[in-house]
C-alpha cells in the first residue's frame, strides 16, 4: 500500500506550523502533564525524551516545557525545517522510517508520539516501527505515550474539524484512508489519515513487544472556553501509555 504523508507538502506544513493547541486539540494535550507525571516522572526517573513524528515541533516544545531534554524526529524535511525555525535551540533530526541512528545510542525515559500513527500504513510496518521505538526505552522505567485519533473523529462534527463532506468515512475499515477538514488553519484542503480501532492498537502493541499500562479518552467540559460540538460526549482522541513486556 502506497501512502504519502500530507505534511510533506510545503504549504500544508506551513499551515500546520501555525497551530498550537486550539479547540479540539486542547483536549489532546490537556491531560498529558498529569499522565506523564504519573507514569514517567516518578522518583529517580530520568528526563530524556524522544518526540517521534514531531512535525513542526509543537509537541516537542510541549514536552520540553515538562522538564525533559527532548529530541524531535520526523520523516518530513519541511516539518523539521519549520521546527528548527520556531525553536532554534531545540534538538531536531530528520530520520528515515524506522532508522533512529541519528538519535544516537541513548535510551529514553519517555517516547512521545502525537498523531504519527494516524498516518503510518501497514500492520507489519507499524509493528516493526513501534518495536524499534520500544528498543530505545530505558529498561523498566521507560514509557511510550502514544496520542492518536479515535475512529469517531472521522464521523462527527467538532470545534476544530469537519467530516460532513465525507460520508464514505462511515464505511471505512482498519487501515482505510479517511478524510477530515481542519477548521483552525487557512489551508482547508482535506487531510488524509488512516483509520485504526482500539482493537488494532491492542494487536499492534502485542506484536511490538509492548504492554498497555493505561489508556485515556479525554472529553470536553462545559466550563472550558471552547464551542464544543461532539467533544463533551464523544472522545476524539485516545492516549495510550506503554512499557516493554517484562
Amino acid at each position: 500500500m502506497s501512502f504519502s504523508n500530507v505534511y510533506n507538502d510545503a504549504d500544508r506544513a506551513k499551515a500546520y506550523a501555525t497551530l498550537e493547541f486550539p479547540g479540539t486539540y486542547y483536549l489532546a494535550f490537556r491531560e498529558l502533564p498529569a499522565i506523564i507525571g504519573e507514569h514517567v516522572l516518578g522518583p529517580g526517573s530520568g528526563r530524556r525524551a524522544l518526540d517521534f513524528g514531531c512535525g513542526a515541533g509543537r509537541s516537542t516544545r510541549f514536552v520540553k516545557k515538562l522538564g525533559f531534554d527532548t529530541t524531535g524526529v520526523d520523516i518530513s524535511s519541511s516539518m523539521i525545517d519549520l521546527a528548527r525555525k520556531a525553536d532554534p535551540d531545540g534538538n531536531y533530526a530528520l530520520v528515515n522510517s524506522g532508522d533512529f541512528a541519528s538519535v544516537g545510542t541513548h535510551a529514553f525515559d519517555l517516547i512521545f508520539s502525537g498523531f504519527a500513527f494516524d498516518n503510518i500504513p501497514g500492520t507489519q510496518h507499524r509493528s516493526d516501527l513501534l518495536r524499534a521505538l520500544g528498543r530505545l526505552l530505558t529498561e523498566d522505567s521507560g514509557r511510550i505515550v502514544l496520542l492518536g485519533s479515535t475512529p469517531e473523529i472521522y464521523v462527527h462534527e467538532w470545534a476544530s474539524f469537519s467530516t460532513r463532506d465525507f460520508p464514505e468515512n462511515r464505511n471505512a475499515v482498519s487501515g482505510d484512508r479517511v478524510r477530515i477538514v481542519m477548521k483552525d488553519v487557512p489551508d482547508q484542503r482535506p487531510v488524509v489519515d488512516l483509520i485504526w480501532w482500539h482493537e488494532d492498537y491492542m494487536e499492534l502493541f502485542a506484536a511490538a513487544g509492548l504492554e498497555l499500562v493505561a489508556h485515556y479518552l479525554p472529553l470536553g467540559r462545559g466550563d472550558e472556553p471552547y464551542p464544543w460540538l461532539s467533544e463533551t460526549s464523544i472522545a476524539p482522541w485516545v492516549i495510550y501509555v506503554l512499557r516493554k513486556k517484562s
